[in-house]
């Protein structure tokens, strides 16, 4: 039996293990494809087109914004950020489990432009733990972790919103829990 291509949202709090659980992902669920997203941002050493992001500049992405070319988009520090609607539909058509690891906002955009979505909320076992996880990276000021735990309460505060919440606990339990997951629902059940 093939497999139905999906979109996977990917959301939860800094510092709850998303680009981790993530990666797993990928090597568990061989159909499993993380998108790209554009930005209006310049590249950063190393980064390249088409891999990290897509490079953009304001006009060419706020058309792409107003004429539907993405299907969520947010502005942050004044650049822009969103996903590529066309790439993220064909790959979807060719079977895809598409991934998206976007925050919350980004989430609810999809929502509503693909209501079949999957949203999967990643939450930490406690706010000590993620603090602490924070506080572990070793690259963030104190006002820095207190805004981003300040922000993780508030998506907290929406997960039930999300169609699967998992608590990243411990990282190959989690990881197993959400392939099982993408899993199920290519698969139609």
């Amino acid at each position: 039996m093939s497999r139905k291509g999906n979109l996977f949202v990917i959301s939860g709090p800094s510092g709850a293990g998303k680009g981790t659980l993530v990666a797993r992902l990928l090597e568990m669920v061989p159909d499993t494809w993380v998108s790209v997203s554009c930005t209006t941002r310049s590249p950063r050493a190393g980064e390249q087109e088409g891999v990290h992001y897509y490079f953009k500049t304001r006009d060419e992405f706020m058309g792409l914004a107003e004429n539907g070319g993405l299907l969520e988009w947010a502005e942050y520090s004044g650049n822009c950020y969103g996903t590529p609607r066309q790439v993220v539909e064909q790959r979807m058509a060719e079977g895809a489990q598409v991934i998206l690891e976007i925050d919350m906002q980004g989430g609810f955009q999809i929502r509503q432009k693909l209501p079949q979505a999957h949203l999967v909320f990643i939450e930490p076992p406690s706010m000590e733990v993620l603090e602490a996880r924070l506080r572990g990276r070793g690259t963030e000021t104190e006002e820095a972790i207190s805004a981003r735990l300040e922000a993780a309460r508030l998506e907290l505060s929406r997960k039930m919103e999300y169609d699967y919440l998992l608590v990243n606990d411990d990282l190959d339990v989690a990881a197993q829990k959400l392939a099982d997951y993408v899993n199920k629902m290519a698969e139609g059940n």
